[in-house]
Formats: structure tokens, sequence, C-alpha cells
């Protein structure tokens, strides 16, 4: 897994280095492909599975809708792997027309100045900023210039075996008192075996920085050149919480790889009740389960707070197909039949008054209400690791995570030493 990491940084690096030699105006990446009067254009994104064929039936809804444009969608891995082939591809100007962008990697490729400014698009579309959901718009904007718009978009929300708990008498935890008593309630063990855990997460950095907001620290200082969630200790208190539920057998923390899919899969199996995910797998798990299943806000500390996350779509500005493109993107943003009916199928946030408002939308979360629980959370959103060193850093917070939760190494000396790693990267920057 570090290895993957450090890939993905070495080629940040050389794409920025790259990107910092070519001009403002000089082309970084495009395709040219008009056949019988229809434009070819290239869409990367990164979702598979099941996620993955709904993306392939929106693409084929917009091909089927018109003649004049025709997308072909490539998955090209997860939001990681998308990035570095995307760095790779605009260096070597065969990059895509249009493509999804985990958001926090929005800012980095604005700055190398590679992505188009949507703003007249949006403009001449009849739309404006103030239509999108602003709790979802944080890493829209760089230097005044739209430069992504929101695609599949979620925030981490608890998912509740909530069979498993009414046999327990337990009730659904708001608080994180009350989320260690009811996981360690949960766990059930054959001798020193644990056949059944309370609660489990992702391998992400997604989740601790839920867990910092909630105790009112934040990823970066107010000034930008350290960590903000040394104060008051609010990082070891962060993961000793974790790794004190980690002993007891209250957590299960997954492998590495594929940890996503290895806890959807106990999950839904049972083996743990409780379940810190992204809203985008409530689809996959409400098709794939017997039991109760509901959804709620991840619990308290001292505040209610949740990051956001999930992927944006953008325009790269060295495209040949930019109307083609933002064709492509409006149908998206405005057709009852692009994101909005994506949406519906696969559980991501509605991100325009719009959406919110429709039909399908309102008849949806009456009908499931699983799937109202993100977007009701909004409120509490936060995006404190918004910088364009955040994805260098993310990686050392990934080997900080490693180090604790896999390693068993000592808290404090491993978050210092990532706040170093951190105070390196931001003075360089």
């Amino acid at each position: 897994m570090k290895l993957k990491y450090v890939l993905s940084a070495m080629a940040v690096l050389v794409f920025m280095m790259l990107a910092g030699c070519q001009g403002e105006t000089e082309k970084t990446s495009g395709t040219k492909s008009k056949e019988g009067g229809t434009a070819t254009i290239q869409f990367w994104h990164s979702l598979g599975g099941k996620n993955g064929e709904f993306m392939d039936q929106l693409i084929k809804r917009f091909n089927d809708s018109q003649d004049e444009v025709k997308v072909v969608g490539t998955f090209q891995g997860a939001y990681d792997e998308t990035s570095t082939k995307l760095q790779q591809s605009i260096s070597a100007s065969t990059g895509p027309d249009v493509t999804m962008l985990e958001r926090s990697y929005v800012q980095q490729f604005a700055e190398s100045e590679v992505l188009e400014d949507m703003t007249p698009y949006l403009k001449e579309s009849g739309l404006k900023k103030g239509d999108f959901t602003k709790g979802l718009m944080g890493h829209s904007t760089f230097n005044d210039k739209l430069v992504s718009l929101p695609l599949n978009r979620s925030t981490p929300i608890l998912h509740v075996n909530k069979t498993i708990l009414d046999e327990k008498g337990l009730k659904v935890p708001t608080t994180w008192d009350e989320l260690n008593e009811v996981a360690n309630a949960l766990v059930v063990k054959e001798g020193d075996k644990v056949t059944r855990y309370g609660l489990t997460m992702p391998y992400d950095t997604w989740y601790p920085i839920a867990m910092i907001s909630q105790s009112k620290g934040t990823y970066f200082n107010k000034d930008k050149t350290s960590i903000g969630f040394e104060k008051n200790d609010v990082g070891v208190k962060v993961f000793q919480y974790l790794k004190d539920m980690q002993k007891t057998g209250a957590l299960y923390y997954p492998p590495a790889q594929d940890s996503g899919n290895i806890v959807n899969q106990m999950f839904a199996a049972g083996k743990v009740p409780l379940m810190f995910q992204s809203t985008g797998v409530i689809g996959d798990i409400s098709q794939n389960t017997d039991f109760e299943y509901v959804t709620a806000f991840l619990p308290k500390n001292k505040i209610h707070a949740t990051p956001t996350g999930g992927g944006n779509v953008a325009m790269l500005a060295g495209s040949e197909n930019k109307e083609a493109a933002w064709k492509f993107i409006d149908f998206m943003m405005e057709d009852p039949k692009g994101l909005q009916q994506f949406i519906v199928e696969t559980g991501y946030l509605p991100f325009t008054e719009k959406m919110v408002n429709s039909k399908e939308i309102q008849d949806l979360w009456a009908k499931e209400p699983n799937k109202k629980t993100a977007y009701d959370q909004l409120k509490y959103a936060v995006d404190n690791n918004k910088s364009v060193v955040w994805p260098e850093t993310m990686h050392e917070f990934f080997s900080a995570i490693e180090a604790i939760m896999y390693d068993d190494e000592e808290i404090e000396p491993t978050l210092n030493q990532f706040k170093g790693e951190v105070e390196r990267i931001l003075s360089e920057s």
C-alpha cells in the first residue's frame, strides 16, 4: 500500500514540474474526433462495481438522447489511480476531454492551469453557482474560476444493522460515549476469537478527519504552517479512542488493501453491526441485506461535524471538443436523466435545488429515508483539508494511520513525526 502512495506522490511531483514548465495557453491534453458530424469525447471516471454500471447507464442515456456528441467513458481505477493517470496523460498530451476528480485533488490540478474555467459555459446554460448546494461547492472554484462541479458527492455516515441492535436492546449511538458503549456491547467472542465486532470503517483518512473535526480540531492550522489537531491533544485523543476500541474487539480495522469492500461485506454478513462508510454504498447495501438497515449521522464528540467527499467533474483546458464536453456536463447537471437519475440509483447526494425539489428525489426520500441522512447532515459539513498540498500530506497521514492502527506504534511520537513532514511540505510549497 505504501508503494502505491509513493508512486502516486512521484507522479504528482513529475506533473507539477512539467505543468510548471508550460505556458498558460499551451495545450496540455485533448482529443479531436468527429465522424459523420458526431464529436466523440473521452470521459474518465473512478466508479467500478455496481456504481460503475450506473455510470455506464448514464453515459448511454446521454448518447441515446442526441446524435451530436458521443461520450466514451473509461473506468481508470480508484480516485488516486485516476489522478495519477490524469497527471501522466496531461504531460503526454493524451488526456481526456472530461474527467472525474476526487474533490481534494481539484486545487492541485487547478493550480497547474490544466482545468477549463466553466464560468461562461455555466452562464450560457442559464445556471448559477447559487443553484448548487453550498456545502458541496468548497472545491469548485480556484482563483475565482469555476474549475469543477459536483458529480458523485457524499459524506461519511453511520450505517446500522438495527435488527442486531434491537435484539440486544441497544439504541443507535449519537455520541462518542454512546458509540463506545454500544460497540463494546455488540462484541461476541468464542474463547479469545472475536466472531462479531461492534464498529468498522475503511482504511482512509476521511474518518479520522471527521473525528478530529468533531473534537473541534482542524487538519491544518489557521496559518497553514502545520497541522491543526495538535492543540489540546485532539489527534492523540482521536487515535487513543480508536485503539482502545480496537483492543477490545469493539472496532474491526480492516486490511488496507480493498478495505472498503471488506467492511461492506462484513457489515452485510452481520459480522459488524455499525459501520462508518460513504453514503454512496446505500444502494448496494439495501439490495443485498435482509436485516433492518438504517442510516444515521456520525456520532458527535464536542460537536457534530463531517467532511465531504466523492468526485467532481472537470473539463480539461487542453480539450479540442469543449462545446461537446460541456454538452455532456450540462446533461449531467440539468437533465432529469443525467446525474439526478444516477443519484436516485446510487444514494449519492443531490447537489442542486432543482434536484432536491424534484418529484423523483422527494419520492425517493419518502420511500427510502436512509438516502436523506447524508443530505441532512450537510449542515455540519466542514472542508478543513482544503489546500493544494493536501494530496501530498495525505500520503503522510496514511503512513501515520498505518503505523498506529496496524503496527501499534505509539500515538504521540507518530503524530509528531507526521507533523514534521507536514511542516516540511508546507514550507516548501
